[in-house]
């Protein structure tokens, strides 16, 4: 469940009953829901937004509070009847504040050693999930994602005892988690591999040419971020797990930027570049396989569902797959997982539908026909709509990946940290009424790329949201003389 401003008091608690008397205490005004008859007329219309003004808080630490319960309430529910004992509500939330207590002293200058000490007086064990629910309520109570990427390191390390004790849940080979584990045994096995040939390059000159090498297939690592970044990100989201994602994001970009920068410096023959800065990216590579099979994988097996499971799967193939194959699946499967993937992320137009014709202003069309025309495009389309959700996507000439796990996705989440502010203010300007368009193009991998947006709006004017137009020009750019129909 997307939970959101417009939310309904009454949807929410018949989704997630657990949470209905914290709710009522969070605020004075709120008491008033645990009258039935109140509940069961004004608790059906009324917003978390109306709940906000009524209860005279912000809206957005509310709904920050309601995602934090949420995703509590559901890895309490997730938790089978043989694991280690249950806590509380009370107790998780009293290990939560502990938690985040203490990583506020690291930030502060506290010594590593001390804060572990107090770790180990005070909570001693933790799981991957209340890892990643305190940085999300960190973030959530103001402490920039930039500032938890920083210390993110330093945060394992005081956690690493526990989180080791943490016994890895079995998938099966079919399984999405299946194939990220199988290319962090790749990318281990890379890492190893050019730390041996740096200790061999001051006594053989040729390593350098083969460090080279071992960086270009370093670098396919990219496809493993970008799949867990489209695909597995989303529906984390959906869960209300937003913050460890953006952090996560952000290393990501840091770890690529890292191997682009030791593979220039390898092929223009810079050895001492490659000493100086190699054994860094390659620490950086071994810690995130760290964070993914210690945190990230063990919080994402407890908060998904089999049917967002599956959505992933249907989409992982269109992402693609670092240095291995991924499981075959039938196209009866894909497209069935598919529909079960966009639904969840709130989009019901992609569940299956008749062919009635959509009467348009110029003619009428019939979904197969819009997906056919669509799809032949010679450049691909995103639309992000008025609040600022993803609605869709073509599946056409397709210049950067998408899959179906990003539908409803909030847009400032498909872009990197490092680029969220310059989507705001296109979009905020696009709002306001003081652009219509944005244009921007660059060159990569050889092709030179066309990117718009354009502003839409209805008839009065009201902005209805954002079309992006990207397409590879480089073989119009190249085009001369002219060419007519009749020499077809």
């Amino acid at each position: 469940m997307q939970i959101t401003p417009d939310t309904r008091i009454h949807d929410l608690l018949q989704e997630y009953p657990s949470i209905k008397a914290w709710l009522i205490a969070y605020a004075p005004a709120f008491e008033k829901l645990g009258n039935p008859v109140v509940y069961n007329t004004v608790g059906r219309v009324a917003t978390l937004e109306a709940a906000a003004k009524m209860g005279d808080v912000d809206v957005a630490v509310l709904i920050d509070a309601v995602r934090e319960r949420v995703a509590m309430a559901s890895i309490a529910a997730e938790e089978t009847a043989g694991a280690a004992p249950r806590l509380d509500d009370d107790e998780r939330a009293r290990r939560q504040q502990v938690l985040k207590g203490l990583i506020r002293e690291l930030h502060a200058g506290a010594s590593i050693e001390s804060v572990k000490a107090r770790f180990d007086e005070l909570v001693r064990d933790i799981d991957a999930a209340e890892v990643a629910m305190m940085e999300q309520a960190l973030i959530a109570e103001g402490m920039p994602v930039s500032e938890v990427q920083r210390l993110c390191d330093v945060h394992v390390t005081v956690f690493k005892e526990s989180l080791d004790a943490g016994e890895a849940a079995p998938v099966a080979a079919s399984h999405p988690i299946d194939a990220y584990l199988r290319e962090n045994e790749v990318a281990s096995a890379v890492a190893g591999e050019l730390r041996a040939e740096l200790a061999a390059l001051a006594a053989e000159p040729g390593a350098l040419a083969r460090i080279a090498d071992g960086l270009v297939r370093l670098s396919e690592i990219a496809v493993h971020y970008r799949r867990k970044e489209m695909q597995l990100f989303p529906l984390l989201e959906h869960h209300g797990i937003e913050g460890p994602t953006k952090v996560m994001w952000a290393l990501d970009d840091d770890i690529l930027a890292m191997i682009g920068r030791d593979r220039e410096a390898a092929e223009s023959g810079d050895a001492a570049a490659v000493v100086e800065s190699l054994p860094a990216t390659l620490t950086a590579v071994d810690d995130m396989v760290y964070k993914e099979e210690k945190i990230l994988f063990p919080a994402a097996l407890q908060a998904l569902t089999e049917a967002e499971w599956e959505g992933i799967a249907a989409g992982d193939g269109e992402i693609g797959y670092a240095w291995i194959s991924g499981p075959e699946r039938g196209e009866a499967t894909v497209a069935g997982a598919r529909a079960v993937a966009a639904a969840a992320a709130g989009d019901a137009s992609a569940l299956p539908a008749g062919d009635a014709p959509i009467v348009l202003t110029t003619g009428a069309l019939t979904r197969e026909q819009v997906d056919l025309m669509l799809g032949v495009l010679p450049f691909d389309l995103s639309y992000v709509d008025e609040n600022d959700r993803v609605r869709f996507y073509s599946e056409g000439e397709r210049i950067f990946p998408r899959s179906p796990a990003v539908i409803g996705r909030e847009v400032r989440n498909c872009h990197p940290p490092a680029s969220v502010h310059k989507v705001e203010e296109i979009l905020a300007a696009f709002k306001a009424g003081e652009k219509d368009t944005a244009d921007f193009w660059i060159q990569m991998r050889g092709a030179f790329l066309h990117i718009r947006y354009f502003a839409m709006r209805d008839a009065d004017g009201t902005y209805r949201g954002c079309l992006e137009v990207v397409q590879d020009v480089t073989r119009i750019r190249a085009l001369e003389g002219e060419r007519r129909i009749v020499d077809w």
